[in-house]
């Protein structure tokens, strides 16, 4: 049974840090590197951070060196840590397989989300 659950989010001042959890089933996470994405409200959905087939990471240039991506295998569970935020990093944030294609979205599967909030 897939499944995807995203917690740790919350409202912090702008350089404040969170840390979110992504609790996976265990055949999406032990097939698929997992990643991060994030959406603001009317805004696109976008991947922010992402390990790669490679074993490598990838971050979007919006969070490069803010952002922290890891995983605990044992656990099938993937983490976002959230260091120096700012006001535009205000968005629903999902776990899922890394990688997605923008135009796959809509008919992939996505858990609730959690909502981070940063304030000025």
């Amino acid at each position: 049974q897939a499944r995807l659950v995203e917690s740790g989010g919350g409202t912090v001042q702008a350089g404040g840090s969170l840390r979110l959890s992504c609790a996976a089933s265990r055949s999406i996470f032990s097939i698929n590197p997992m990643g991060w994405y994030r959406q603001a409200p009317g805004k696109k959905r976008e991947e922010v951070a992402a390990f790669t087939t490679g074993g490598s990471t990838y971050y979007a240039d919006s969070v490069k060196g803010r952002f922290t991506i890891t995983r605990d295998n044992a656990k099938n569970t993937v983490y976002l840590q959230m260091n120096s935020l700012k006001p535009e990093d205000t968005a629903v944030y999902y776990c899922n397989v890394a990688g997605l294609r923008p135009t796959v979205y809509e008919y992939n599967y996505w858990g609730e989300g959690t909502q981070v909030t940063v304030s000025s």
